[in-house]
């Protein structure tokens, strides 16, 4: 028996950043290249597992790195924004990334910064400049219920 389960629907204008503390920053679809934005989380582990001499002692991580790669068209004025905002301080707070899906949930990033801003190839084909921001994502949070 086939369960027919609902595949859902990416929506290709959906995806955002938001910059609560530069408001002037937020990243829409709009002013996205074609490769929209991406978010990575560092390799290393959620949880280490510690071993012993008989099995492992688990370890959980308050919180991981995370990556956020965003291309935004330099043909528009906010991507001078962010290169402004780099000449000022690279130092952001918080963001939020929003997903191409009401299904999967924003993720929220503390303490970020702007690791760094390519302005693109200056050719006439390529409108993109790359901005790659980094901050906290905090995970395990059952840890802090003493």
């Amino acid at each position: 028996m086939n369960p027919q389960v609902p595949q859902g629907t990416l929506n290709r204008v959906r995806c955002s950043i938001v910059v609560p503390s530069f408001s002037n920053l937020n990243i829409t679809a709009a002013y996205m290249g074609k490769s929209m934005a991406t978010i990575t989380f560092d390799e290393s582990p959620w949880v280490d597992q510690i071993q012993t001499a008989t099995g492992t002692v688990s370890s959980p991580e308050p919180y991981v790195m995370a990556t956020i790669n965003v291309g935004i068209l330099r043909t528009q004025s906010l991507a001078q924004s962010w290169m402004t905002q780099a000449q000022s301080t690279g130092v952001i707070g918080d963001v939020t990334i929003h997903s191409d899906t009401a299904s999967f949930s924003a993720i929220p990033l503390t303490n970020v910064v702007i690791k760094s801003f390519d302005p693109g190839a200056f050719d006439g084909v390529d409108p993109v400049s790359k901005l790659v921001l980094r901050g906290v994502f905090y995970i395990n949070n059952n840890l802090w219920k003493l």
